[in-house]
């Protein structure tokens, strides 16, 4: 079949398999370019391993630093009249270039919330490590099923304690245009910490710990975001940012528990630059501050993608802050950074939204999450959605 993008608001429904393993490679390609990585964990466990930056961390860790890993994940897979999701693609695809450069690597394919999951997990990795050295929590999802409670949460994007209107992109129909959204329930921010705060965080150490698979020395990281002012209302004050607030109190307990395992075993949340991403996309506000900020810091030399952001992660000394989380968006918090994009958020409205924007590198960024846009594809040719099916020995249901 002929698969070309088909976006409908902040999600392309289709995805190009030969596209996300370009993707995948092209990524690895650069992670080689830069030289080795030393002192990079040897025994990696990625929860949420299939795209953003997680699927990047994996990549940065294995193809810079030679480690063993394995990714939990879950995406639908394809069907002989349907492509997969791009996070299934991306796995099948990672693993293959792994096993090609003589990389462990393995995939498990499944609700990573379940408790049959991270029990599933457990045993990988006691049959094939004996231990793992360091644990990456980076779940993005819409919805949680608790499997102690029964019941299922949901999260949402909305302010706390009253409305809020402001700018945002339309990125279908290329406007700019107010937006107002309605504040949060009690319960609706109640169901986000759920859904994205650090309580299934806890559980997977737990889960790892209990198993006897847990190395002494074992070190844990989860993502988080902040950003500036101009985003504060919906993101940082919002039911997201009470989210975030969440699994961060979870890493300050994590941390405690684990250092006294052992030395050098940690837990830290990374704050992560503002990028284009499958979730950053749903955010409203958030994505025209992402196409001014990429306008700005490409402007200024400054701007990197997501396997940029791991690289540095793994291969620099970390850069604290006073809450002891690890700053990656440093370079997009600089104060002439913060400036220009305030100057131009003024200024940016539909009839010069190309002009003051990034708009064509946001539009770019976004398919290319599902395999669109990548050098050296023949998108008009017949795509096979078997392609990067994977092998019971790879995903493991």
């Amino acid at each position: 079949m002929i698969l070309r993008p088909r976006v409908r608001g902040f999600i392309c429904l289709t995805t190009h398999p030969e596209g996300c393993q370009a993707h995948v490679r092209e990524q690895i390609a650069y992670v080689r370019t830069q030289g080795p990585i030393p002192g990079v964990p040897k025994r990696v466990l990625v929860i949420g391993a299939s795209t953003g930056y997680g699927l990047a961390a994996r990549i940065a860790a294995a193809f810079g630093g030679g480690a063993a890993t394995i990714g939990v994940f879950f995406a639908k897979p394809p069907q002989e009249d349907r492509p997969a999701m791009a996070g299934w693609y991306n796995s099948v695809a990672f693993e293959r270039e792994a096993r090609e450069a003589g990389l462990f690597a393995r995939n498990v394919h499944g609700d990573a919330f379940s408790e049959e999951v991270k029990a599933r997990t457990v045993e990988m990795i006691r049959k094939e490590w004996g231990a793992v050295d360091q644990v990456i929590y980076s779940l993005a999802s819409g919805k949680r099923d608790n499997p102690r409670t029964g019941k299922t949460a949901k999260s949402c994007l909305k302010p706390i304690g009253g409305s809020y209107t402001a700018k945002t992109l339309d990125t279908d129909k290329l406007s700019v245009h107010d937006v107002t959204l309605e504040a949060a329930s009690e319960g609706e921010v109640a169901e986000t910490v759920s859904v994205m705060g650090g309580e299934d965080w806890e559980w997977w150490i737990d889960a790892l710990e209990q198993g006897g698979v847990l190395a002494p020395r074992a070190a844990t990281l989860a993502y988080s975001y902040i950003g500036p002012k101009l985003t504060f209302p919906i993101y940082r004050q919002g039911t997201i940012g009470r989210a975030k607030d969440d699994l961060e109190a979870a890493a300050t307990r994590l941390r405690a528990r684990l250092a006294a395992r052992g030395p050098g075993g940690d837990a830290r949340i990374v704050v992560s630059k503002a990028l284009v991403t499958q979730a950053s996309s749903a955010i409203p506000v958030v994505p025209l501050y992402i196409s001014l900020l990429y306008r700005v810091m490409k402007e200024k030399g400054l701007h990197e993608g997501c396997i940029e952001q791991m690289r540095r992660l793994y291969a620099t000394p970390p850069v604290f802050d006073a809450e002891g989380r690890i700053r990656l968006d440093d370079w997009e918090m600089r104060p002439e950074v913060q400036a220009e994009v305030e100057r131009l958020w003024g200024q940016v409205e539909t009839g010069n939204l190309k002009e003051l924007t990034d708009l064509e590198g946001y539009r770019k960024d976004f398919l290319r999450l599902f395999g669109f846009g990548l050098a050296g594809i023949d998108y008009e040719a017949e795509a096979d959605p078997l392609l990067l099916s994977g092998e019971p020995a790879v995903i493991a249901e």
